[in-house]
């Protein structure tokens, strides 16, 4: 068994062990790579081997030494998690025994601020986890305020949307956003300065750019169909998420995959469904214990969802079924 430092520490580990129940020679695959924390412990907890995904580019090159590491055990492969199970068959040729995602941006992103994902160092207003397309500084010096006030509202539940759109257009006749803090001070001016205990007054209206400029919610979808079609049936998958948006998702996902009847009237018998291709077990979500939090604050706002695979055949998702907020240019709100 090799073990190599993480310079991260991944939130709900033993929980997230706990969930997949890493077997001697199975076949695991973690979507989210980032600083291989998940990858780590899952393959020194006994599993054969693991696939682990990234979309971002340096993510794959700091992962090498990971790979070194475990000698053929580890896979690391440049891609997007959507894509999970074209790149497990592609790599494994089987069915896999589990699959984790870590939904949202990586603390190595966040800790980085050339990446733009942070509101509380200044960096270029990028967000781009994959490093194409547009960035957050293109969303935020082009949309109309109408389409930039309803962006942050659908993906940051932000209540003052329609004032921080309004503060951003008048900011931005005179001088372009480019930096993260310029954007953040713009929004303090709105909201006010971050109080001792309270959230960060961008917090919101960072969390909806992000989600936007890389399709998050979209993405998270198109994964859980994805695990849904890679897993062998008694295969686990265990989701991560760290807001509301994707904690609503994947659990609708969840509820609507372990189903055995849908609810009909009393002038109307139970309707059927298709046979349920996860089985839920437990009290779920799982949240982070008191000394998690107190070594990890990341942890706060952190939930795991898992299932276990059935034999039934995977199927599509359908996207509003799944609470899916929609957010279109030129849209209403």
């Amino acid at each position: 068994m090799t073990t190599l430092a993480a310079p991260h520490i991944p939130v709900l580990l033993a929980e997230v062990l706990a969930s997949l129940k890493p077997l001697e020679g199975g076949v695991f695959v973690d979507g989210t790579f980032g600083a291989g924390g998940y990858t780590r412990a899952i393959l020194d907890g006994g599993a054969g081997r693991v696939i682990a995904i990234d979309r971002d580019p340096t993510a794959i090159s700091a992962g090498q030494e990971v790979v070194a590491a475990y000698d053929g055990r580890l896979s690391l492969v440049h891609g997007r998690f959507s894509e999970l199970d074209a790149i497990s068959a592609d790599t494994a040729g089987a069915p896999v025994d589990g699959v984790v995602l870590d939904i949202g941006v990586s603390s190595m992103q966040l800790d980085r601020a050339e990446r733009g994902f942070s509101f509380r160092a200044d960096g270029p207003l990028d967000m781009r986890m994959g490093l194409d397309g547009l960035s957050a500084a293109d969303v935020v010096n082009t949309f109309e305020p109408r389409d930039l006030a309803r962006l942050l509202w659908v993906y940051g539940e932000e209540k003052q949307s329609n004032r921080i759109a309004r503060a951003i257009a008048a900011r931005r006749e005179t001088q372009s956003f480019t930096r993260t803090l310029e954007l953040a001070s713009t929004i303090e001016s709105v909201l006010g300065a971050k109080r001792f205990g309270e959230m960060h007054p961008a917090t919101r209206s960072f969390q909806a750019l992000r989600i936007f400029v890389n399709g998050e919610l979209d993405e998270l979808i198109a994964a859980l169909v994805a695990a849904e079609k890679a897993l062998k049936p008694g295969g686990r998958l265990s989701v991560v998420t760290f807001h509301s948006l994707e904690d609503r998702i994947v659990k609708r996902f969840f509820a609507d995959r372990s189903r055995e009847r849908a609810q009909g009237s009393r002038h109307q018998p139970d309707l059927a469904v298709p046979p349920p291709t996860f089985r839920v077990e437990g009290r779920q979500p799982i949240d982070a214990g008191e000394a998690e939090l107190g070594a990890n604050p990341r942890a706060r706002s952190a939930k795991l969802r898992f299932g276990i695979r059935t034999d039934a055949p995977a199927r599509d998702a359908d996207r509003d079924a799944l609470g899916v907020p929609r957010f279109v240019v030129g849209g209403t709100r």
